[in-house]
């Protein structure tokens, strides 16, 4: 095509990669470049965005069959994207920071003129009027927005199962969920689908994919990333392999955006700046948080993972305390039994037929809040703030605060939660939900892997408004933590 030559011709030159190290883009597969590394190579027109692209859509091809990850995706679009990014490369003139970049969003982030499933087959299918606010900023910067991605129903589900969706499933091992309920995010950013996506996070739905599908992801401070609709505890963040790759795209979401009353005024962060390197650790307090207080009980491995990452904290000049534990069982039955009225209100104003779609896991669930009285619904309401308070007044004594991101690692990809007990369905978020009614910002970083290679992931959270301390501290985590297993690859055709 025209233009396409003028990259192709131009020797492909060293960029620099995720350590700051010299990378030459042909020494690794296209598909696993960092965003940052194609954003240089397209500058220095080492590389196309129509090469990359094409470079993706093959990956996809030959994983998607056993992950079903993927919601509308749309090659021919997708490519047309690349050339309008490749022609703007030639002129000197992207768009912004992601130009050409491939990207997956999820799909309860409205794109304009696409429906809306929200991870159920209950919901009528209408097309979205607008971009809900992180699509628009990932237009606006240039980004290739490769394909959608897959949730569970009503996005109250920790793992890909669906009654809309194919199940999704895991890329390190395929009889494992990726976690939820940004379930096709979580294995999608594991499996190589470009290197950045975004999902949705209330209770633990971006850290809890990231942990178990070993990749990265930042729930940043309520309101850091404008998102519509707006609600209690509920944040859009990145989901991608590296810390970089992260601070890259908050450059971009963490623009304004008047549709979200829930937003933080716009603040200048240097979030270019999110490697302080290992100094960041020295001196630091930071608080270390085995024992949720509530919910399933932390399995040896993920714990002696998270030992591991403490020591290595340690040894690098942090102080780290043990912490007792503050989330109580009636503080998660409370949040728990309000979520369920919220859907049992829902799911009443469908039709009979239509309620009859819906996973019967979440049928269950809902119907179970008929009986809740108005006190006893009161009661349930005050548990977000209680849990606020207490988790605030907890970490107010330490800089950070690490802890197993789920308390054990990925499940059987067929269960829609670890206990499969409608009834006791939020026992593995007790470590996450906590961050989501305090606002502050919480990440997952990969820790170390079970003896059957399966990611474990470290959850770090900072005070509220620190987003780019947390990521210092994850890129600092980055640099010290053990030897990674490589990413996944398809299976065998």
């Amino acid at each position: 095509m025209e233009g396409h030559a003028d990259f192709c011709e131009r020797p492909l030159g060293p960029v620099l990669g995720i350590t700051g190290m010299a990378l030459h883009p042909s020494s690794i597969a296209l598909h696993d470049l960092p965003a940052h590394t194609l954003v240089e190579a397209y500058r220095s027109r080492a590389l196309s965005p129509v090469e990359v692209t094409h470079a993706v859509l093959a990956h996809i091809d030959r994983w998607e069959p056993h992950l079903h990850a993927t919601y509308l995706l749309r090659p021919e679009q997708a490519l047309e994207q690349a050339r309008a990014s490749e022609q703007r490369w030639l002129q000197g003139a992207p768009l912004g920071a992601l130009d050409g970049v491939p990207t997956t969003i999820k799909e309860n982030i409205a794109t304009q003129g696409d429906p809306v499933p929200l991870g159920t087959a209950a919901v009528t299918l209408v097309p979205a009027a607008a971009d809900a606010p992180p699509a628009a900023r990932l237009r606006e910067a240039g980004a290739v927005l490769i394909t959608k991605t897959t949730m569970p129903d009503y996005g109250m589900l920790s793992s890909g199962l669906s009654s809309f969706h194919a199940l999704a499933r895991n890329p390190w091992d395929l009889r494992t969920t990726p976690g939820g309920s940004s379930a096709g995010g979580g294995a999608a950013a594991a499996a190589g689908y470009g290197p950045l996506h975004i999902g949705t996070d209330i209770g633990g739905s971006l850290r809890l994919p990231a942990g178990w599908c070993g990749i990265f992801s930042l729930k940043p401070s309520l309101g850091r990333i404008p998102i519509d609709p707006p609600y209690t505890g509920r944040a859009a963040g990145p989901m991608t392999r590296s810390v970089a790759d992260a601070a890259l795209m908050m450059q971009v979401l963490s623009q304004p955006d008047a549709r979200d009353s829930m937003a933080l005024p716009w603040q200048n962060i240097a979030w270019d700046q999110f490697d302080a390197g290992v100094e960041k650790l020295r001196g630091l307090r930071i608080g270390l948080l085995l024992d949720a207080g509530c919910g399933l009980p932390v399995e040896p491995e993920v714990r002696a993972a998270v030992l591991r990452a403490a020591q290595l904290l340690e040894q690098a000049g942090a102080m780290v305390v043990e912490m007792p534990p503050f989330l109580t069982q009636t503080m998660l039955d409370g949040m728990d039994h309000f979520w369920r009225m919220r859907s049992h209100v829902d799911m009443a104003a469908l039709a009979p037929e239509r309620k009859a779609l819906v996973l019967p896991y979440i049928r269950q669930w809902a119907d179970s809040a008929a009986g809740l009285s108005g006190e006893a619904l009161y009661r349930a309401s005050s548990q977000f703030h209680l849990t606020r308070v207490a988790t605030v007044q907890v970490c107010s004594g330490f800089d950070y605060v690490i802890s197993p991101t789920a308390p054990l690692p990925a499940f059987a990809a067929e269960l829609p939660s670890p206990t499969n007990d409608p009834l006791r369905p939020l026992e593995h978020i007790a470590f996450t939900v906590p961050f989501n009614m305090s606002e502050q910002p919480a990440a997952s970083i990969n820790c170390g892997y079970t003896a059957s290679g399966l990611p474990i992931g470290l959850q770090i959270a900072g005070k509220r408004f620190d987003d780019l301390g947390v990521l210092q501290v994850a890129r600092a985590f980055e640099l010290v933590r053990d030897i990674q297993n490589p990413w996944p690859l398809p299976p065998a055709q």
